[in-house]
């Protein structure tokens, strides 16, 4: 018997399909506000940082406001909004999991 699992993924998009936050863009928040530095949340994903600058400024163009604050002597932080965006993507995300694997579970009832 083969034990099945669901994965699944949440986007959010703005009404012209522009990507606003998914996995990745979580991701280069949750870096910056770790190490304070767009360059080093860059190396930490294997990215370059024109990468990462332009999903940031993507993200920031779709939104009309910054999520990323920059200064040369304090680095890198989220700004007010960019921090919520991230929490709200995580509540999102931890209650989508459980509302899908409930789901799943009642329908793939069958062992395979």
């Amino acid at each position: 018997m083969t034990k099945l699992k669901l994965r699944s993924s949440q986007w959010i998009i703005d009404d012209h399909n522009n990507i606003i936050i998914g996995k990745g863009r979580a991701e280069i928040l949750e870096n910056i506000e770790r190490t304070g530095s767009i360059n080093q949340a860059a190396k930490a994903m294997k990215m370059s940082y024109k990468a990462v600058w332009s999903k940031i400024k993507a993200t920031e163009k779709h939104l009309k406001m910054a999520i990323v604050h920059t200064d040369r002597k304090e680095g890198s932080r989220l700004s007010r909004e960019g921090k919520a965006l991230l929490e709200n993507y995580k509540q999102l995300k931890d209650q989508c999991m459980t509302a899908d694997d409930r789901i799943f579970s009642n329908i793939f009832t069958i062992k395979y």
